[in-house]
């Protein structure tokens, strides 16, 4: 998604009008400006000084300092950036978050959109592939104006405070001819084992996949390699994937649609430990639908997925990827345009933390609608928008799964190949999603404490015995589902206060995570802008079997329990159930089978909320308590079922992720 510019606000002064958050807010909308700068304002999450950001992209990690760069959009005018030595903290690239490359010369006279970085490019320098933008509006549901978007570089020579554009035309000037795109923009660049061996070319070509679509037939991807060594020519291979205008993967309950035109695709290896060259293909993609798909129109619904699969190259035909399976990387209506990049384990956070080769992804959380919602109270907040937490990526498996229906539809899950199908027990694959181990390590360090773990069998709203003191706290908790109850809800209200609350619960009719913000806000009551409807996202609990025998599962215990309990591993429980009908849960003498547990870790940072849970689900959204004291956990059940909550512990108070920036 490309934001228009918007005024930067000085940021002098901010805050200095008091609020009092013990009475009833006013229209905030009357307030003076930047007055609320800090009233909703998250600590550890990637935002620039002030203004709006937008897409994350150009990241990379600096060879030569071991630093990792992360840029986005900025103001709509240009690529700003912040880097890290630990996923932890983060430094502006240039003072007051000022741009690194911004629109005005001969091949973006317009506008600067994405761009992705190759490490060690021209001369050996970081060298930056972006959108070079020469004619607006574009939208894939207009006319498309051949050569409004081309592919241009840019050379960093000062460490990424600046990126030079080679006084060169575009590298690519103009989408595929005789083709009547929705979009040709966000080029990303990556290198692929089995794109090489596929094309026959040298292992670490660089390759770039161009994301857009075709009118009237759908969205789509277009692959060029690299075939000079100063990256000035590429050379197009074809479509490399496509799907057709608004269809779905399967019926579309894992995937959401894949809609009309796709932004900002990544392509990245992928093994059990982390990114690999040589791993299985994963992308991202942001997906461009329409609310009423037989009457599209510039307000577009927004979607963030992500696929896997393998690579055809039928006789005669272009290489094509091929998905086996499709997800959403992010539930939430307000998460798009994904971005990330190889942290390698030899960058600074990775030495630091002994961790592997990583790839390490960012989400945009936009306004609550795209562009910002009419009456929201922008001026008075002076900052718009936010990344999410970056995320590490892997292979991640599901053992000692029960072979029956929830296996065998069409979804976000793979047999692994060392699996039988025929066999009572499979090993699943699918997309694992943690919070960088060092972020994550960082928040939990915060003091902590422990709430009593509890079996709720009535309906009821039960406060913690203890609650944060602070709206920036992470919550872990595991819940137990001793049966598939159709109409049991069950979880937390969070941000909690006689006036206001956020209940977050899992329910089994639709298998999904809610968020019910109904009553998030008491300044939505005032303010018009202040988005407060529920969000939610689905996940399947499977139904896991203790030992699985010989049929090619695996016993508890073994080392494809997943490696990072702390995220939210499944692990291995005794939470023997029965089966829908009352029956003992109970397989060829080889074990009693349980639902999956639900782990979640719920993090919030002021207005910020992520829900991740069993390490494979992400939902991020909007919570504006106004009040002080709305602070509260409580326990949440609808008398519907049976649920066991334990291992519950709340790390209150987060860290400032931005040491060097004045307040």
């Amino acid at each position: 998604m490309k934001i228009t510019a918007v005024s930067a606000l000085a940021i002098s002064g901010a805050g200095v009008v008091a609020q009092d958050y013990n009475a009833p807010p006013p229209d905030l909308a009357t307030l003076p400006a930047l007055s609320l700068f800090e009233t909703w304002r998250p600590r550890i999450h990637v935002l620039p000084p002030n203004g709006q950001i937008g897409d994350p992209c150009a990241h990379y990690n600096d060879p030569n300092t071991g630093l990792f760069h992360v840029g986005f959009l900025h103001n709509g005018t240009g690529i700003a950036s912040v880097l890290t030595d630990d996923l932890v903290h983060y430094y502006d690239v240039n003072p007051n978050g000022n741009y690194s490359i911004v629109a005005g010369g001969p091949n973006d006279p317009v506008a600067v959109f994405d761009g992705s970085v190759i490490p060690s490019g021209v001369d050996g320098k970081p060298t930056l592939l972006y959108t070079s933008v020469s004619s607006l509006p574009i939208h894939w549901t207009l006319p498309y104006v051949r050569g409004s978007e081309s592919q241009s570089l840019a050379v960093t020579y000062d460490g990424g405070k600046n990126f030079t554009k080679l006084q060169i035309p575009p590298v690519i000037p103009e989408p595929p001819a005789g083709l009547d795109v929705t979009g040709f923009r966000d080029p990303y660049v990556f290198q692929n084992v089995e794109l090489d061996q596929s094309l026959d070319n040298a292992e670490g070509t660089w390759y770039t996949i161009i994301s857009g679509g075709l009118h009237n037939i759908g969205p789509g991807m277009f692959l060029y390699q690299n075939t000079s060594p100063d990256y000035e020519q590429w050379q197009y291979l074809g479509e490399w994937f496509h799907e057709p205008a608004n269809s779905t993967w399967g019926n579309g309950d894992w995937s959401k649609v894949f809609g009309y035109n796709w932004e900002t695709s990544n392509v990245f290896g992928l093994d059990r430990e982390g990114y690999s060259y040589t791993g299985s293909p994963f992308m991202t993609i942001a997906v461009e639908s329409s609310y009423v798909p037989i009457q599209p129109s510039v307000s577009s619904l927004h979607a963030q997925l992500w696929a896997a699969g393998g690579l055809s190259t039928a006789e005669g035909e272009n290489v094509e990827f091929v998905p086996n399976m499709v997800g959403v990387f992010d539930w939430g209506l307000s998460s798009y345009a994904a971005a990330g990049k190889l942290l390698p384990k030899s960058s600074q956070a990775s030495t630091s933390s002994s961790a592997p080769d990583r790839f390490i992804s960012y989400v945009w959380l936009t306004g609550d609608v795209f562009g910002g919602v009419v009456g929201f109270p922008a001026a008075q907040q002076g900052w718009q928008n936010t990344l999410l937490l970056p995320r590490e990526l892997y292979v991640k498996t599901i053992p000692n799964v029960v072979n029956n229906i929830l296996v065998q539809e069409t979804g976000s899950w793979r047999v692994a190949a060392n699996s039988t199908s025929t066999g009572d027990c499979v090993e699943l694959e699918t997309l694992g999603i943690d919070i960088a181990r060092e972020t994550y390590d960082a928040m939990t360090a915060a003091p902590s404490f422990t709430e009593p773990g509890r079996t709720l069998t009535t309906g009821g709203i039960i406060p913690f015995r203890r609650s944060p003191e602070t709206r920036f706290f992470v919550l872990n908790a595991e819940i137990t589902l001793t049966a598939r109850a159709p109409n049991l809800q069950t979880g937390f209200q969070i941000l909690a206060s006689e006036f206001e609350s956020t209940t977050i619960y899992y329910q089994f009719s639709n298998e999904s995570i809610m968020i019910n913000r109904y009553n998030t806000s008491a300044a939505a009551l005032t303010t018009s802008g202040i988005d407060e409807s529920p969000e939610s996202g689905r996940l399947r609990l499977f139904d896991i079997m203790d030992t699985c025998g010989a049929h090619g599962g695996h016993k508890c215990g073994g080392n494809d329990v997943d490696k990072q309990p702390d995220h939210g591993s499944i692990g291995c429980k005794s939470n023997h159930t029965t089966d829908d009908d009352g029956s003992n849960s109970q397989l060829s003498g080889i074990g009693k089978k349980h639902i999956e547990t639900l782990s979640l870790t719920i993090v919030v940072d002021n207005s910020v909320l992520e829900v991740y849970a069993n390490s494979r689900f992400v939902l991020s959204t909007w919570v504006r308590p106004w009040y002080e004291n709305s602070t509260e956990i409580r326990f949440f059940q609808n008398g519907e079922g049976e649920a066991s909550f334990s291992n519950i512990r709340i790390a209150d108070g987060l860290y400032d992720a931005y040491p060097d920036r004045s307040q």
